[in-house]
């Protein structure tokens, strides 16, 4: 829905394999409650997270996914970067995952290739 206010076709879901492993990247960074902790261990190019979040997970994603957005447009990745990771056109496929933190709150990933 994003991408497409650019005109900009959707990610290709990349492989249910590939989801399993970014859930542990999930389940990683809540464990050691330090987002993008686990960054690279599923071979992806870039990655967006979204740590320890409440509610449902239809709110989490609807949320954090508009939270990113939000950061742009702009080039510095510092400050867009997850903005930049959801509407470039270097990426093509995303897979994401998710997992529960002990204390019940939800880490959601997305990493892009």
């Amino acid at each position: 829905m994003y991408r497409a206010t650019l005109g900009l076709a959707p990610y290709a879901r990349w492989t249910p394999e590939q989801e399993a492993c970014v859930s542990a990247e999930a389940l990683s960074d809540s464990q050691a409650n330090k987002a993008h902790g686990a960054f690279g261990m599923c071979t992806e190019n870039a990655q967006d997270e979204c740590p320890g979040w409440g509610g449902s997970l239809d709110s989490i994603v609807t949320g954090c996914l508009k939270q990113m957005w939000a950061e742009g447009p702009g080039t510095d990745f510092a400050t867009h970067g997850h903005y930049i990771n959801m509407s470039s056109t270097k990426y093509t496929r995303v897979a994401c995952g998710f997992a529960a933190a002990a204390n019940g709150k939800t880490w959601a990933a997305q990493d892009f290739k």
